[in-house]
């Protein structure tokens, strides 16, 4: 089929994202192709700026809980609107930039495979020696291609699909996009990662704060996501939810809560860190990463288990309190680059 800019729409969310949101939109070209960008509240002009470059703008009521789930939801319905023709939507987060083969070598895989749904791309971080966690998140998108779980916040999707599942889950803080794929799995469809270059990301990410906030995000996304579709034979994060309680909570607490009474023969347990370590950093060598990337990435996994963990504990006291979850977030106030 041949690709035309018509069938494929763009929704853009952000918040204060400045030379990053310009750097976006200009890699999408709104003017050719239909684009809504979706803002959250953002103080730095970005609404002005996103119709300067001819992109639909649609701001959201910050009266009602934000998430991105519904940021997402909001421009899909008013492209949809503007724009009834489009029959596919690259969903982008506004600090990104599209790689400009991406649309018609992502359209044709989606074109030749009826029943796939979602397709996705390398996301690569643009800055990765900025920091060692901007160098995290390089190596944490380093993922197989092939047919996927799930997809990440930057990807092209079925339209009508997204219909027939009802698109996000609005009152999701984090994993919303993981959620619909299990949806999205559960109706027939298939999801894919290819190994053409989708978009480059700036993290931003400078601080072991941010880094630990932003783990905090993905322990509450592991415990929501699995408990929602913890009967679905689609479901995922099982496997990773148990990890963050067995490495996060049960290890130090067998370890450390009876050591008064074991003379501290209990925090033997703890060589169970450098074996994780050990394991994990073997296994990323015999992936191809170098004995320092692959160390790096084995260091922090180990304690990624930490906050993730904090974060299942948050869901699950909200979710037995019956408090509203909160956004987390984890970026700062954005700076010109």
């Amino acid at each position: 089929m041949e690709f035309r800019l018509a069938r494929v729409g763009v929704v853009v969310i952000g918040r204060n994202e400045g030379e990053r949101l310009r750097r976006c939109l200009q890699s999408l070209d709104p003017v050719s192709r239909p684009t809504a960008y979706v803002d959250s509240g953002s103080s730095d002009g970005s609404p002005e700026l996103a119709a300067s470059l001819s992109a639909e703008v649609l701001q959201l009521d910050m009266s009602i809980p934000f998430t991105a789930a519904r940021a997402r939801n909001a421009g899909l319905e008013r492209l949809l609107k503007n724009s009834p023709e489009v029959e596919l939507v690259q969903f982008v987060d506004g600090d990104c930039e599209v790689d400009p083969a991406w649309f018609p070598t992502a359209a044709a895989t989606l074109d030749s495979q009826p029943d796939a749904v979602v397709v996705c791309g390398r996301r690569r971080e643009k800055y990765p020696d900025a920091s060692i966690y901007n160098r995290l998140c390089e190596l944490e998108w380093d993922t197989p291609v092939g047919e996927a779980q799930a997809c990440g916040g930057d990807a092209l999707m079925r339209v009508s699909a997204i219909k027939a599942a009802g698109g996000y889950r609005d009152d999701l803080i984090a994993g919303e996009e993981p959620e619909l794929c299990v949806r999205l799995r559960a109706n027939g469809g298939r999801v894919f990662r290819l190994a053409s270059e989708m978009t480059l990301h700036d993290a931003a990410m400078t601080t072991l704060r941010q880094w630990w906030t932003r783990n905090v995000r993905a322990g509450h996304a592991f415990a929501e996501v699995s408990h929602l579709h913890a009967r679905s034979p689609f479901g995922i994060w099982k496997r990773e939810a148990w990890s963050n309680w067995v490495w996060g909570v049960i290890v130090p607490v067998l370890a450390i809560v009876p050591a008064p009474l074991t003379w501290g023969l209990s925090l033997i347990l703890l060589l169970a860190y450098p074996v994780l370590y050990f394991k994990i950093r073997r296994g990323r060598r015999q992936r191809g990463d170098d004995s320092t990337t692959a160390g790096l990435y084995a260091r922090y996994c180990v304690l990624s288990k930490f906050p993730q963990a904090m974060g299942q504990l948050r869901y699950w006291r909200n979710r037995v309190f019956g408090r509203r979850n909160r956004l987390i977030e984890y970026k700062g106030p954005r700076t010109s680059r």
